[in-house]
């Protein structure tokens, strides 16, 4: 006779068990594990609260936190006694805490495409794995401090790698607990899960993950936890997807420089674009006093010392309306730098099909663009026939009655930021692309990657799916709903500008002086104190280049690690900079010069 009985609901089953893990007694310390446990990962410290039997010692290891270090205390189950021992020190982190069964995780079929997973190397990582945190504005780790770890068996650092470049795109961190504090729940943890923004792969910090997952695994140990802002929806998703329950742990962080943005609450820059922000933070870093006029527009004023400048973003009063002007209409802007000195691209006449057919004889391919606007709207990029080149137009003069047609001139596109007549960064710009993975669509893979770029730059950097991207893709052959094989790169867009997906990586170090001297050529022509110069260049380390356009208001935020954001205060108020800065300022105009 068979049973009437029903089985229980999951819902209920999950309910029981975080019911359960929720209310767990702290692991007890003595003969087990070590206590008042405290592991050092080189960007801060992890401080096991389960390991701490009263909450004064927690808040005096928390004390103890180092500068420009970030120390968490993690699986604390009470945190309003804790909070309440130093309410003025400590707060609460707003993130949630997830777990992955390893004894039922099952790992995927699907191996990593473009890309591998393996150990981190310190010598030869060290360097690119910081670059990645500081893309994603994370702790730094001193580069020594992966060598020490190497034999500390608690850390292990997996990368992954680009396998047609060798660049590594991705990292994460775990800590095996058993290691760490002798753990007798034999537990561990995920941290510091960093993709770098520009990586054109999709699925990297799942492989990551997976990878940490199953190396834990492997050693028997019996789960995974992980920490994650409330508000990371993309992360959550992934998180979830991959089996992770929320289970109900805690974090507390001691107040710091770092962690301000997670304490203070909502504040009136909270809506400044990352342009914006970045001036505004370094700013304040200096005591100098920042209000926020309009922050949809990213419009503030800057007040010390009796002087007060008003800014949007990068662009200051300290630019003249002439300056403005110049770069304003791009027709009078290659007049202005020519006249310099600075070579420009050949110019056709747009209402002369005669010339404009000669032009794509001689040239093979064109540029179309309007004379004002900015953000890349309207630019179209390779044009090959007399038909591209008309559709350009037609889409150009929708932005600005007036276009230009140019030459294309082959290469690649050079940033270089100039502020006060001295160039502080350099910057590869280029086009967005992705990688085939075999089964997904192109409209799918561009989408992911847009969301990815999106998410890195604070919504300011799309992949518009639209006229311009559909011609790019049937110049390979491809449609929006194809699939392209595995490891295939994929070209998305012609034009190299940022808010329309595009990627950028920092040259300064080795940009040839005579693109230097362009730059700055350029600048000084146009009579403008902060300016971005856009060269079309065969190579950073060459001099040979062509004017593309001069940017009145360019993005700082682009380019760290470039101090970028730090000369911009230094032109506005001088004496606010360190007395070591303003010696090493005076030396760069002299290099410069």
């Amino acid at each position: 006779m068979a049973s009437d009985a029903r089985p229980p609901r999951p819902k209920a089953h999950r309910l029981k068990r975080l019911r359960h893990e929720g209310l767990k007694p702290p692991v007890q310390t003595g003969d087990g594990p070590t206590p008042n446990a405290v592991l050092d990962c080189g960007w801060g410290r992890l401080l096991f609260a389960q390991t701490f039997e009263t909450a004064e010692p927690l808040v005096e290891a928390l004390r103890a936190e180092q500068p420009d270090r970030r120390d968490i205390a993690f699986y604390v189950r009470n945190p309003h006694v804790l909070l309440a021992q130093a309410p003025q020190e400590v707060f609460l982190d707003p993130s949630h805490t997830y777990r992955l069964d390893l004894s039922t995780y099952r790992a995927s079929r699907r191996q990593p495409r473009g890309f591998t997973v393996r150990r981190l190397i310190p010598e030869a990582d060290a360097q690119a794995v910081n670059e990645i945190y500081a893309k994603r504005r994370m702790v730094q780790v001193p580069p020594e401090f992966f060598a020490s770890a190497r034999d500390d068996r608690a850390l292990i650092y997996f990368v992954a790698e680009d396998t047609a470049t060798g660049v590594v795109i991705g990292t994460v961190t775990g800590v095996n607990h058993a290691r760490a504090f002798e753990d007798p729940e034999c537990g561990s943890s995920l941290w510091c899960l960093a993709v770098d923004p520009q990586a054109s792969q999709p699925g990297i910090g799942e492989a990551l993950v997976r990878r940490l997952a199953e190396h834990f695994a492997t050693l028997g140990l019996a789960y995974m936890d992980l920490s994650v802002m409330h508000d990371n929806v993309q992360a959550i998703a992934l998180y979830e997807k991959l089996g992770f329950r929320r289970i109900h742990f805690f974090g507390v962080k001691r107040k710091n420089p770092i962690n301000e943005v997670l304490f203070v609450g909502p504040s009136e820059d909270r809506d400044l674009n990352p342009y914006g922000r970045i001036i505004v933070d370094e700013a304040r870093r200096r005591g100098i006093h920042a209000e926020i006029i309009d922050a949809e527009g990213g419009l503030f004023r800057l007040s010390w010392g009796g002087r007060s400048v008003r800014c949007r973003e990068s662009l200051s009063e300290l630019t003249s309306a002439v300056a403005l002007s110049i770069c304003d209409d791009k027709r009078m802007t290659r007049r202005i730098v020519e006249a310099a000195g600075v070579r420009v691209p050949v110019r056709i006449d747009p209402d002369d099909p005669a010339a404009i057919a000669a032009a794509l004889k001689s040239y093979g391919s064109l540029v179309v663009k309007p004379a004002r606007g900015e953000q890349g709207q309207g630019v179209a990029v390779g044009l090959t026939t007399p038909s591209e080149v008309e559709a350009a137009l037609e889409r150009a003069r929708r932005i600005c009655s007036e276009v230009l047609i140019e030459e294309q001139v082959q290469g690649e596109d050079l940033r270089l930021v100039v502020i006060d007549y001295k160039v502080v960064a350099c910057a590869l710009r280029r086009p967005p692309r992705v990688v085939g993975d075999g089964r997904s669509p192109l409209r799918s893979l561009i989408e992911h990657q847009s969301r990815r770029r999106e998410a890195a730059t604070g919504g300011e950097s799309k992949i518009p799916i639209d006229a311009e991207t559909e011609r790019t893709l049937a110049e390979f052959g491809y449609r929006l709903d194809d699939i392209a094989p595995e490891g295939e790169e994929v070209l998305v867009r012609k034009a190299a500008n940022l808010h329309l997906g595009g990627t950028i990586h920092d040259v300064t170090e080795e940009v040839h002086p005579e693109l230097i001297r362009a730059a700055v050529a350029a600048a000084r022509a146009i009579d403008i104190p902060v300016t971005g110069i856009d060269l079309m260049v065969k190579s950073p380390r060459e001099p040979d280049y062509a004017f593309i356009e001069a940017n009145e208001r360019p993005g700082l935020a682009n380019h760290e690690p470039q101090p970028t954001a730090e000369r911009f205060i230094d032109l506005l108020f001088p004496l606010s900079a360190p007395a070591a800065a303003r010696v090493a300022v005076r030396t760069d105009a002299q290099i410069s010069a």
